[in-house]
């Protein structure tokens, strides 16, 4: 996935971070510095459930040049209006989050990922209507959200082999689980306390999910 271009492109499965739900801005700046300056991430997925809109747009005015000076993508959870309105590389919407087939439309030229849980059809549907990319799960319990679609590996595997569309694997994904998710096919892995709640710090988040990637 590239900034610049607003393209995804993935060579090999690759880390997308996603923020805690709740950060403090200025300091979140600074472990964001740190964690996109330890590896590889192709982008960071600003998901900031119970902020306003004012405090999103105060987050992206914030973290989306961080992103940008390292060339990793910036995209906005839920909303694809204000993403375009912001001057995000894109969005990422759920299955609630209203018309994909407009947000598309809006975000001509932009990154557009759908969340499709553990279905086929709704990621055959996602795919049809143009999204840059899918995501798959959940793969692993969870403490970000409520579990309520679990996916497997097989899903990602068909995928793989049917369609060129990248797909992200989401869901307690962390350096010591990823594996199975890596050879099934998982273009990205996306992932919020595997690097955030780090024991080390993000940084060593990041590079022990890089690691792990490799390693699978």
């Amino acid at each position: 996935m590239n900034a610049a271009s607003q393209d995804l492109s993935p060579e090999g499965c690759r880390l997308y971070l996603i923020t805690p739900p709740r950060i403090d801005i200025p300091r979140f700046r600074d472990v964001l510095a740190a964690a996109l300056d330890a590896g590889d991430v192709a982008c960071l997925q600003l998901r900031l459930k119970d902020a306003d809109k004012d405090a999103i747009a105060r987050a992206a005015e914030v973290l989306m040049p961080v992103c940008h000076a390292r060339d990793v993508a910036f995209i906005l959870n839920d909303d694809a209006r204000l993403a375009h309105e912001l001057g995000c590389d894109g969005a990422h919407l759920g299955q609630s989050d209203g018309d994909h087939a407009a947000a598309r439309k809006l975000l001509e030229g932009r990154i557009l990922g759908i969340t499709c849980h553990a279905s086929r059809h709704l990621a055959m549907t996602a795919g049809e209507i143009g999204a840059d990319y899918v995501a798959f799960g959940a793969f692993f319990p969870t403490g970000t959200k409520q579990t309520v679609h679990t996916a497997g590996t097989d899903l990602l595997q068909w995928w793989s082999e049917m369609m060129e569309i990248p797909c992200v694997a989401i869901g307690g994904i962390t350096a010591e689980n990823c594996a199975p998710l890596v050879r099934a096919g998982a273009d990205f892995l996306a992932v919020v306390g595997a690097v955030w709640n780090h024991p080390d710090g993000a940084a060593a988040g990041v590079r022990a999910m890089n690691a792990a990637i490799a390693a699978a």
